[in-house]
């Protein structure tokens, strides 16, 4: 995926924010979640990733979109790690842009794992393929970013936080519904509850409470924005380990070149 894309769902995504669907965290109040990814050597949980793709699939796809997530990565290691099989007929419940010899004819078949998730079906649902991203949970004292550094940037409670404030009040303004929203700036936004406990029904027995698939989806969409989260932690771990080897191995190497010096001088020194 090119960096011009990246930049450009981001992009969307803070444009988007201005219709009330989704924005910073700002001025909400966010939940401080432990998520298992978010330690130096945190990774993500399986079990959670694929349960976050069926909230996803069964409740979010119908208006959201993560087209810039290819299908193919549900199978990648350290994530859901769906097997082949699998993904190839999860793929098939989504269609595709017919890329054939009558592709000006706009005809579609069925998506294979090489195809990516479809776009959102609403205008003002932004694409959430960056959106862990591309929202800050945590603010500290401006301009210096303490609470970030401390707690990192909380896009995922930003996200679980949204689907979990919601007050049950609503009111109508200019011809649109508002419902008041705890996380929202502004305690507002156009957004109707997404979620309300017992969406779904997960196969492994997980609790469906609202808050546990709150927090399923989040971690899944935190996977969608970095899937190669955990490779870059692993990297990260060896290049720290291997500039700590290479620091002792110069130390050690400085003193033993510049020993004789150093006696040789302590001897003058003595002499003199």
């Amino acid at each position: 995926m090119s960096i011009k894309k990246y930049v450009t769902t981001a992009l969307t995504a803070l444009t988007l924010s201005a219709t009330g669907a989704v924005s910073g965290g700002d001025g909400g109040h966010i939940h401080d979640t432990d998520f298992s990814f978010e330690s130096p050597f945190g990774t993500y949980d399986q079990a959670q990733m694929q349960r976050g793709l069926q909230v996803y699939t069964e409740v979010c796809s119908s208006c959201h979109g993560l087209q810039y997530v290819p299908i193919r990565t549900l199978g990648d290691e350290g994530g859901p790690s769906m097997s082949a099989e699998a993904v190839r007929e999860y793929a098939t419940q989504f269609e595709a842009p017919d890329t054939g010899p009558d592709a000006e004819l706009g005809d579609t078949r069925d998506a294979i794992p090489t195809d990516h998730f479809p776009m959102s079906n609403d205008p003002n649902a932004p694409d959430l393929s960056l959106m862990a991203k591309a929202r800050a949970g945590y603010h500290g004292p401006y301009g210096l970013g303490l609470s970030q550094l401390i707690n990192g940037m909380g896009g995922p409670e930003y996200i679980l936080s949204i689907l979990v404030g919601y007050t049950g009040e609503e009111k109508e303004e200019a011809g649109t519904l508002f419902y008041e929203n705890t996380a929202f700036p502004g305690g507002w936004i156009s957004m109707p509850p997404p979620l309300y406990g017992e969406d779904v029904d997960f196969e492994d027995g997980h609790s469906n409470e609202l808050h546990h698939e709150a927090e399923d989806v989040s971690a899944f969409l935190m996977w969608a924005a970095e899937p190669k989260m955990m490779a870059r932690k692993k990297a990260g771990f060896i290049g720290v380990l291997m500039l700590t080897v290479l620091s002792v191995l110069l130390y050690a190497t400085n003193k033993r070149i510049w020993a004789p010096v150093k006696k040789r001088a302590k001897e003058e020194a003595a002499n003199s």
